[in-house]
């Protein structure tokens, strides 16, 4: 199969778990001996620019017709069978579809987040869960509250692409990934299309290495952000340390806008200490040595990626029940799931995950098992492949994208033939 990735990938001063998606699927398909080409712009590359470059750089967002053109004409020279869009924001933006269908060649979308109903994607604002946007025409409310980046004049862009663009996207692509079946819940809720909502978890690579002993530390590894649930962790893990403390370290590992803050709670402490950021390698043997990975999100996650590296190490994880994180962790059989945005339901879960090593090695064998049936290479590479297939014969079905006749995953959610077809 010759399948073109589409992606704008994200600045390298904030390691994405998009970009490292991306990388992971072109390098699986590729293994697997399929033809795989990219088209590519970097949101590094936007500091290069003019002053007039940059300035114009949000009038790119809703729609930038160079790229449809550059596009379109490549489709044409090189004829893949299929598109695999990802992210397109903010250099290639959505004119990408129109190119794929000047060219008339079939596409699929990974949606990594939320930015098809919420202009940020994240579904989370002022430190709480919100849903405002979804199901919504325009989407006043994120320019309103300046969702993005703290700015409305920021927000600006971001909605009003979501706005024009919200019917070629669900016209001009033939399958959407959903990365968990909650996000597709949401999805079908705001509107969009149920039959070509498919749901493929992301896959992780196996870490060759697996958790020997009972671990160590608690780990949190990712974006240092509120929504993250930095501060709920911090807020339960003082809790714990004035009631005796669980008898294990902290670490947090990331990087991002709460750097300096983490950095100031954790010096000339010995039961919390601030690692910065992992290069992968470091980030697996941290995994490794550790009796739970902490996922405390305070947003729904679409998937939750340091969960699923957890399970590939044998390590359980401690998260937050809503988003996807409840359909990774099965509440104590692999994993712990605490209330989301309550300190002391996540203190009372991080002594439980410490306080018995027998249980916790159970549930990080029970973890380990979860990752071989459903988030392996192996069956990533099967969900990928079948969802390109069933985009290109949804394509040669009909001008419609209607899907073939006897494709379980039609229907709506209720009916639960997505999850049938991709094991869940």
């Amino acid at each position: 199969m010759h399948v073109l990735v589409v992606h704008n990938r994200y600045s390298s001063a904030q390691p994405s778990g998009e970009n490292r998606v991306v990388d992971e699927e072109v390098e699986l398909l590729r293994a697997a001996g399929h033809r795989v080409d990219l088209f590519e712009r970097r949101s590094d590359d936007i500091a290069a620019r003019s002053l007039p470059g940059k300035v114009a750089v949000p009038l790119l967002v809703p729609w930038n017709p160079a790229v449809r053109t550059e596009l379109a004409a490549r489709l044409r020279a090189e004829r893949p069978d299929v598109v695999h869009v990802h992210n397109v924001f903010p250099l290639l933006s959505p004119a990408v579809l129109a190119g794929c269908a000047d060219a008339g060649v079939p596409v699929v979308a990974t949606l990594h987040n939320y930015t098809q109903v919420c202009p940020p994607g994240t579904l989370h604002r002022d430190g709480r869960p919100c849903e405002e946007c979804v199901g919504t025409v325009a989407a006043l409310p994120a320019v309103r509250h300046g969702c993005y980046r703290g700015s409305r004049l920021a927000t600006v862009p971001l909605a009003v692409s979501m706005t024009v663009n919200r019917r070629r996207w669900w016209s001009g692509v033939e399958r959407f990934f959903c990365i968990s079946a909650t996000q597709r819940d949401i999805l079908v809720r705001s509107g969009m299309p149920a039959e070509r909502l498919l749901v493929k978890h992301n896959f992780v690579p196996d870490p060759g290495a697996r958790r020997e002993g009972a671990g160590e530390q608690l780990l949190f590894l990712g974006r240092l952000t509120e929504s993250k649930g930095v501060r709920l962790l911090m807020a339960a893990w003082d809790a714990l340390a004035a009631d005796g403390g669980p008898g294990v370290p902290l670490v947090l590992a990331g990087a991002g806008p709460m750097e300096a803050e983490v950095a100031a709670w954790a010096a000339g402490r010995d039961d919390v200490r601030y690692a910065g950021l992992y290069d992968p390698a470091e980030c697996r043997r941290a995994v490794a040595r550790s009796i739970a990975v902490v996922a405390p999100s305070m947003s729904q996650e679409t998937f939750g990626l340091v969960v699923a590296e957890a399970m590939a190490a044998g390590v359980p994880a401690v998260a937050a029940g809503h988003g996807a994180f409840v359909e990774l962790v099965e509440d104590g059989v692999s994993g712990l799931l605490h209330r989301p945005g309550d300190a002391d339901s996540l203190a009372s879960c991080l002594r439980r995950i410490t306080a018995d090593p027998a249980a916790n090695r159970e549930m990080g064998r029970t973890a380990r098992h979860r990752y071989d049936q459903s988030f392996s290479p192996a069956v990533g590479l099967e969900r990928l492949v079948e969802g390109y297939r069933t985009a290109i014969a949804g394509r040669s079905g009909g001008a419609d994208g209607a899907p073939p006749v006897g494709n379980t995953n039609a229907g709506p959610r209720r009916d639960t033939g997505a999850g049938r077809k991709w094991g869940q």
